[in-house]
């Protein structure tokens, strides 16, 4: 890439890198959450420049082509086939006195692309919606949006997030989980606690990854035939597990965005039943026939003024920034259980959070503004 063609340094207006894709499973819906964004970003407002990271690791500058970042006939997109240049990378400085952008070539002179303003990751799951970039960005001094280390690391490790939010007082449902070392070294104790599991609670069991999304990896089970090979379906996303109880009722989800005085809870939304397994798959999500929540949920006012105040508690409770979708399950006894809270959710104009805030007063693009105007507002470092 010569470098007359590559971005240069910006003007006046803030200048936004959207980073995307990422090294964990869910690096094509971060490449469809990015064209999104980059397709409703105020243009007018911002610079913009796109970096993707490769599925192993490589920061590439991109096309700046939302069209291309779509999942068209089935087929997902990738960083890879969006990248300006095969083997180019793009580093940004961890001084927090330069905030600068580099692309170099191999065998090329290092090109200065010029300094960010904010970074609004759309990253998800590990190595980006984890604390690990968020980490990458509080060494470098660039706000970005969205929570920061402990919060996201909270938000991605599904037992943590359990942990901390029982230490509020916030109800929980019933799980295990199976850390790498006890499932190596003895797996008759781990299959001896989820049978216990289920001998209080019954089946059937949800085996997931402890620490990914977009409901990847994800079994249901209805005896201990299949559990092994739940177990190992899970194991291929991450060596750690959880296993969880079935919660009879609802699934209520309710976003909520940091306005310039505190968190606020959208409208929420029900995600009806959609497949022959009962729950939110990946293909549900995101596929041909994806789900449509219902939005607002069909509940009561009441229950609805207690699912925000549960979500807003949620936020708190996780010490979260910017944004948080929380997703609920309202029991057929009328109580609320919080079942995870998503730091960096779903983020396409369809996806449930937008959807949410659109229902509630504030729509795409103006979401978008917010969350980085509330990025550029808040320092880096200790707060």
């Amino acid at each position: 890439m010569s470098s007359e063609n590559l971005p240069t340094s910006p003007g006046c207006k803030p200048r936004v890198a959207v980073v995307f894709g990422g090294r964990s499973s869910e690096h094509a819906i971060s490449v469809v959450t990015a064209g999104a964004v980059l397709r409703a970003i105020d243009r007018s407002k911002y610079d913009v420049l796109p970096i993707g990271i490769t599925t192993d690791g490589r920061w590439a500058l991109t096309a700046d082509e939302p069209e291309r970042m779509a999942i068209t006939d089935g087929v997902l997109p990738s960083v890879t086939g969006l990248a300006r240049s095969e083997k180019g990378s793009v580093v940004l400085s961890v001084d927090p006195a330069s905030r600068q952008v580099v692309h170099s070539e191999p065998g090329a002179v290092p090109q200065a692309l010029g300094d960010v303003d904010v970074v609004f990751p759309v990253l998800h799951g590990p190595y980006g919606e984890d604390g690990t970039l968020q980490g990458l960005l509080e060494l470098s001094g660039v706000p970005y949006v969205g929570a920061g280390v402990l919060s996201s690391a909270v938000g991605q490790d599904k037992e943590y997030m359990k942990r901390v939010f029982t230490s509020f007082g916030l109800p929980v449902g019933p799980y295990e989980t199976i850390r790498p070392r006890e499932w190596e070294q003895d797996q008759a104790g781990a299959r001896k606690r989820i049978a216990d599991l289920a001998a209080e609670h019954g089946w059937p069991l949800f085996v997931k990854p402890a620490r990914a999304g977009s409901s990847m990896g994800i079994s249901k089970v209805d005896g201990f035939e299949g559990l092994d090979e739940a177990i190992e379906e899970a194991r291929r996303h991450d060596p750690k597990i959880i296993v969880e109880s079935l919660l009879t009722g609802r699934e209520i989800e309710c976003g909520v965005l940091e306005f310039e005085d505190g968190p606020r809870a959208s409208v929420p939304a029900w995600i009806p039943p959609v497949t022959d397994d009962g729950f939110y798959d990946f293909e549900a999500k995101y596929g041909v026939a994806s789900a449509a929540g219902v939005v607002p949920a069909p509940i009561t006012p009441e229950q609805t003024e207690e699912v925000q105040r549960l979500a807003v508690a949620a936020f708190e409770a996780a010490s979260c920034e910017g944004l948080v979708r929380a997703d609920f399950f309202l029991t057929d006894d009328g109580e609320f259980v919080i079942n995870e809270i998503n730091t960096l959710p779903g983020f396409t104009p369809i996806s449930m959070y937008p959807v949410m805030w659109q229902a509630s007063g504030v729509d795409y693009p103006e979401l978008i503004d917010r969350l980085i105007g509330a990025a550029l507002r808040r320092p880096t470092g200790l707060r």
